[in-house]
């Protein structure tokens, strides 16, 4: 088993209903539905595309997904995400849109947030103390994508290499898309999130993922709400 710390919406926020309708899968209930269906895609395309952040729920990462270091457990670290989550102001994102990252596509600030970087941080500071360290085959697997020497460092000091400075907070929305489909699929993510794009988004809860079993679907164990009386 493994866990993750994750921000996501409630499981009745309008965004979090759109992004449930665009994924086919809701991590607060497991539950499945059918895909949009895009122009200009072949038939069973766009699943292949969502399903990787399908199978982990939509989310922005905070801390990665790691398995619990041997002095540690659930109960613990449930209660540990209950008082940071007292202790920390909600973060107004004050623009949120649709963005290309490379081959995937995301939701992301329009401009950097420091407070949700510098809180960000925080998370992967924090809660390293349950983190077990990283398997060897877990190592090379993050080195297959192309390391810089900091996320290297990254890597082998917090489990992951994107935090601090390497930190870009996103929301992804597909898995890696090719180029010829890349218009298609901008085009209808841009329709589908139409309602959000450019709007503010406040980050108010902070959620504990959990994967079952490697490759198994990721679903929500838990959320803490945010303790600050008024966004930052």
């Amino acid at each position: 088993m493994r866990y993750a710390l994750y921000a996501t919406p409630a499981a009745d926020d309008p965004l979090c209903l759109a992004a449930v309708a665009w994924l086919g899968r809701d991590a607060f209930g497991g539950l499945e539905g059918p895909l949009p269906e895009v122009e200009g895609l072949a038939a069973g395309t766009l699943e292949a595309y969502l399903a990787d952040p399908a199978r982990y729920g939509f989310h922005g990462t905070l801390k990665a997904p790691f398995s619990l270091a041997s002095d540690a457990d659930e109960a613990g670290l449930l209660a540990a995400v209950d008082r940071f989550a007292a202790q920390s102001a909600r973060i107004t994102i004050p623009e949120l849109v649709v963005r290309r990252l490379g081959r995937f596509f995301a939701l992301v600030p329009n401009e950097p947030v420091a407070a949700l970087d510098a809180w960000a941080g925080r998370v992967v500071s924090d809660f390293d103390a349950f983190r077990a360290p990283l398997s060897d085959a877990d190592i090379e697997r993050r080195r297959k994508s192309g390391l810089t020497l900091d996320e290297e460092a990254n890597l082998l000091r917090w489990g992951y290499p994107y935090v601090f400075d390497a930190f870009r907070f996103h929301m992804s929305l597909t898995g890696r898309v090719p180029r010829e489909d890349m218009e298609a699929v901008d085009t209808a993510l841009r329709s589908h999130f139409a309602a959000f794009e450019g709007k503010p988004f406040v980050i108010d809860r902070l959620a504990v993922f959990v994967e079952p079993e490697r490759g198994a679907p990721f679903g929500i164990r838990h959320v803490a709400q945010l303790g600050g009386d008024r966004p930052i």
